[in-house]
């Protein structure tokens, strides 16, 4: 070996490589050490604590255009960003203040003439008290002597100011009372506790609330029905996991983040706003992913009931007559009232629970506190506060008004009192009308069944037994679940040979009847087409009616570009692909295929996305099979959803591929603006989405 080197292994290394090495390794250590502090150590301003991971740093900092000095956490990114203060009402005057542990054994702060102006206040004494900085950015003390990890005697996760970091709850201790509750900053320049607080109201059932000046509310999301929060909840995300806990001991909210590439946190700004905010590590910005109250209806006490706007509830037309039995409004797809008078029984029944409704004279509505059994029963007494219609079809909660007589006979439609007219006439002619009704149930049927068994065997399709069906979705579990509406439920399935499937289950009482069954599977059996969805086989067992398609893993379109959080991940790229996606299915319809067919219920929901983010139309249950030369059609049964029918179909039943291409235009200006057409709200007009762009293109010509 030459003079001057050593060898390690088959390794030759300088005295100087080595000495250097050395030198770095003691280096590495001290800065991986230096994110605790232990007993007789202090950080001084100008000093910091730096988390392991170099995620997050501790020290004294001034923000804004502020002269005063905090003790605060930020990442360690530039710019930087503040998610926790100690003293945010008591700050520094100067730069002099200091970190270290008291007498106590204490986290405290001191000013220049060792007064304390902040303290952790941990009541457990420790030995050899050390703090550490994690790379979660949670500030913990705990005894160094201690053989066990994790358990820390105070942590700075217990006391949020405004922001939440993934793994940092907000809720409620049940047994301690002890709570986790944001509070806004005074302004960007000044940490103290703010207008607004942000946390959980645990009473009756959890709901979560925005306050300003710790009384008035002024945004609610809630409350929780066992399955979800109502009102507008967290979003399903791929970012982050969220996670709720309810039981006797805990009612809390957490979220955890599932990528290594992106931050998200939530914060509560000086405005009132709570939003999810969202930085790619690579990048200098935050991005807003969500941010709520998100329009003026979300705001607490605007009820939004269709047309109509209150700041006082919803108002009853005519008052309740006790001496009269009273009859019941079931409303969906809603937030239930604010829990303000109110009774709460878990174990009771919903049908026990209208029998106690109709009881109690002061009972305005029910509805069930526990959607996943049905179970549970809610009621509310005098003005139902806070209550917002919604147009997706997972607010599978129902609510059920109490009304007079006459005020159900208001809401009625025009349809409903020629029902109930011939129901009176027929009182006068009934032995006549129930012989001929016997008759015509007793034919009807036979004609149905030999009908449906024709039909069945012109259905060029795989037909599957119930019970293969019910085995693949595990039994129509709830877990299985993947969507819900006025025609029943989408389960996901996987067949015995490992393929995935949907499986639409029709209720008994679906809007969609077994016309509009048949014809969905006779008709897309008959169409093929990239850019529409699959449909494998069906099932027709008894009274049950289920369609086989092929999965899409992305869901609906709706799913993507109404969500804050969800939008973000939808390029403007993507967005345009699915534009186009939708365009060449519907001029297939129209246009290519074989048959000429009107879809009639063209919107966001009916556009399912696969792995690939293309777009595929589904749901034909309402579409018609034009022939010849037939360009326009008319029906007296106007079906389909308002706020995607052109005003000819709407007013006059008029329908042509002029209706189709109304319904693309209303989804192509959803998948600009992010908005729904009848959901839009804007302040200075009550036009919906439509209307305001007709409005802004008229006042710009």
């Amino acid at each position: 070996m030459a003079e001057g080197f050593m060898e390690i292994g088959k390794l030759s290394f300088s005295p100087l490589f080595h000495s250097l090495c050395v030198i770095f390794i003691s280096l590495l250590n001290f800065s991986i050490a230096f994110d605790t502090l232990s007993s007789g150590q202090s950080i001084k301003d100008g000093e910091r604590l730096v988390s392991s991971g170099q995620s997050f740093e501790l020290g004294f900092f001034s923000p804004g255009n502020s002269k005063y000095r905090y003790l605060g956490i930020w990442y360690k990114l530039s710019p930087e960003k503040i998610v926790w203060v100690a003293n945010r009402n008591n700050p520094l005057t100067d730069s002099n203040g200091v970190l270290t542990f008291s007498d106590e054994r204490n986290l405290v702060v001191l000013n220049r003439s060792k007064s304390v102006i902040w303290s952790s206040n941990s009541s457990r004494v420790l030995r050899s008290p050390v703090a550490q900085l994690l790379d979660s950015g949670n500030l913990v003390v705990s005894d160094n002597t201690s053989s066990h990890s994790g358990e820390w005697s105070w942590q700075s996760f217990d006391y949020p100011t405004d922001t939440l970091l993934a793994g940092m709850r907000m809720g409620w201790n049940l047994k301690s009372g002890f709570e986790w509750r944001l509070t806004s900053w005074k302004s960007t320049d000044d940490p103290s506790s703010g207008d607004y607080t942000y946390g959980f109201n645990v009473n009756g059932l959890p709901q979560i609330e925005m306050r300003k000046r710790g009384s008035t509310k002024t945004f609610r999301i809630g409350p929780w029905n066992g399955l979800r929060f109502l009102g507008t909840p967290e979003p399903e995300s791929t970012l982050f996991n969220p996670r709720f806990v309810y039981n006797e001991t805990y009612v809390y909210s957490e979220f955890e983040s599932s990528r290594d590439d992106i931050i998200t946190i939530r914060t509560l700004n000086q405005s009132g706003l709570i939003q999810r905010l969202l930085r790619k590590k690579e990048s200098s910005t935050w991005d807003v992913m969500t941010s709520k109250p998100r329009d003026p209806c979300d705001n607490y006490g605007q009820c939004e009931w269709q047309l109509y706007n209150s700041t006082s509830g919803c108002i009853r037309k005519a008052q309740l007559n006790c001496s009269q039995e009273p009859s019941f409004l079931k409303i969906s797809m809603l937030n239930l009232p604010d829990l303000i008078d109110f009774w709460l029984n878990k174990t009771m029944s919903l049908d026990e629970c209208k029998v106690e409704c109709l009881k109690n004279c002061s009972c305005t509505a029910y509805a069930n506190s526990d959607v996943r059994g049905g179970s549970g029963c809610l009621m509310w007494f005098g003005d139902l506060i806070d209550i917002r219609e919604f147009e997706q079809d997972n607010y599978v909660q129902n609510l059920y008004i109490k009304l007079s007589a006459s005020e159900l006979d208001s809401i009625k439609s025009p349809v409903n009192k020629i029902k109930l007219l011939t129901v009176t006439v027929a009182s006068v002619i009934s032995g006549l009308l129930v012989a001929t009704i016997a008759l015509s149930i007793v034919w009807k049927s036979r004609t149905k069944r030999r009908g449906l068994q024709s039909q069945k065997e012109d259905i060029d399709l795989p037909l599957y037994d119930f019970s293969t069906i019910a085995v693949a979705t595990g039994h129509f579990s709830q877990t299985n679940m993947i969507g819900a509406g006025g025609f029943g439920s989408v389960y996901k399935g996987n067949l015995s040979m490992g393929q995935e499937i949907a499986v639409k289950r029709l209720s008994k009482g679906s809007r969609q009847g077994l016309e509009e069954f048949m014809n969905e599977v006779l008709l897309i059996a008959k169409l093929q087409h990239k850019n529409l969805v699959g449909l494998l086989g069906c099932c027709i067992e008894g009274e049950e009616r289920m369609l086989i398609y092929e999965y899409m893993p992305n869901k609906s379109l709706d799913y993507f570009i109404f969500d804050d959080d969800r939008s973000f991940l939808l390029a403007w790229k993507s967005r345009f692909d699915i534009v186009l996606g939708i365009a060449r299915g519907l001029l297939y319809l129209h246009q290519d295929s074989k048959l000429q067919v009107i879809h009639r219920d063209l919107k966001t929901s009916n556009i399912l996305l696969d792995a690939d983010l293309n777009p595929k139309i589904s749901d034909f249950g309402l579409a018609r099979i034009f022939g010849g030369n037939e360009r326009e059609a008319r029906t007296r049964r106007i079906i389909g959803t308002y706020g995607y029918m052109s005003p000819e179909y709407a007013f006059d039943g008029k329908f042509s591929v002029k209706s189709d291409v109304f319904s693309l235009g209303v989804v192509l200006l959803e998948i600009v603006s992010g908005k729904r057409n009848r959901g839009f709200c804007h302040p200075d007009h009550q036009h919906n989405l439509l209307g305001h762009v007709s409005m802004v293109a008229v006042e710009r010509r």
